[in-house]
């Protein structure tokens, strides 16, 4: 090989090498885990009426039957027991859920509530983040409403244009409505940096997202400290009924953001409860599907690092031969 041969050797060895992706670590943190459930053992939720909302141990899922008026509730933590190390910054609650029963009566329908919440679990007072599927005036859509810790309250629905509800900050685009006994993913995240409260709900099956919004966030959100479920500060109609099953409930915040160890959910029974209050059993009915991680992406080939050396060598070969 002469010495132009050589220097075209090299060339294309550089450039081959260019072309390889750099073996870099992965700067990819996973979140770190505040709260998480499948229900596959006791969750240890509290709750003032254990007919109507219960863990399945059979179906590995958690039972609501929410009815307004009663003042019912289901929550995590018990601080007997455990405590969500949660004070401030950014966060992400999600959760699936399946929607079996959500009656409608007039204007006031029932209404399937999960949130992260102060202590008191009440809609009307902070801190509050709040998801809702209704049944009333605009019939089965979807709620994403915020409660600051000064009392000021923003919500936004699924139904278009609906000014009368959000003002100026109304979602604008087409009306979006659940159907009951579809299993739905529901995230919601919080941006402190941005001051934003987002919400997404997807179809668990499909993955698809049908309705996403979000809310401005004018005072910093924190103090929450239980994920609940219920009807406590809702004066609807008696009777009337919201019920399903919830699943894979999960709060995260950014890895960077702390460095708090995951909450371990224990098998132990809760020794005490509230003193429950009578209503109607539900019946049980469709159940949802099981939850699904997405696929990790496959590493870079380390087929163009190779090629690059495998010319080198035979160039270098190629040299000594003729010498």
């Amino acid at each position: 090989m002469n010495f132009r041969s050589a220097i075209c050797y090299l060339i294309l060895v550089t450039f081959l090498l260019a072309l390889a992706p750099p073996a870099l670590a992965d700067d990819t943190q996973s979140p770190t885990v505040i709260y998480q459930t499948t229900f596959s053992t006791d969750p240890r939720w509290v709750t003032n009426n254990p007919s109507s909302d219960y863990w399945d141990s059979k179906l590995g899922m958690y039972h609501f039957g929410i009815e307004p008026s009663t003042g019912n509730y289901a929550y995590y933590p018990d601080p007997k027991f455990d405590t969500l190390d949660y004070e401030r910054g950014p966060f992400r609650l999600e959760y699936d859920v399946i929607l079996n029963r959500v009656d409608a009566f007039a204007n006031d329908g029932a209404t399937f509530r999960l949130g992260f919440s102060g202590a008191e679990m009440d809609p009307n007072k902070g801190p509050m983040v709040l998801t809702q599927f209704t049944n009333a005036k605009f019939g089965r859509i979807m709620w994403l409403r915020m409660v600051t810790n000064g009392n000021k309250m923003t919500q936004v629905n699924s139904q278009h244009g609906d000014t009368l509800t959000s003002g100026s900050r109304a979602y604008d685009g087409p009306t979006v409505k659940y159907e009951l006994n579809k299993t739905y993913h529901v995230t919601v995240d919080y941006d402190s940096e941005n001051a934003l409260l987002s919400m997404k709900v997807n179809e668990k099956t499909s993955g698809n997202e049908i309705w996403s919004y979000f809310v401005n966030v004018a005072q910093e959100l924190h103090g929450m400290n239980r994920i609940f479920i219920g009807s406590v500060g809702d004066y609807g109609p008696t009777g009337i009924y919201a019920t399903g099953y919830i699943d894979n409930v999960r709060l995260t915040v950014p890895a960077q953001a702390s460095a708090t160890p995951v909450v371990t959910v224990q098998d132990t029974a809760i020794t005490t409860r509230p003193t429950p209050i009578p209503t109607t059993a539900i019946p049980i009915g469709t159940v949802p599907t099981a939850y699904v991680e997405q696929t990790p992406q496959s590493p870079p080939s380390a087929v163009l690092p190779f090629a690059a050396v495998a010319l080198a060598a035979l160039g270098i070969l190629s040299l000594r031969r003729k010498e």
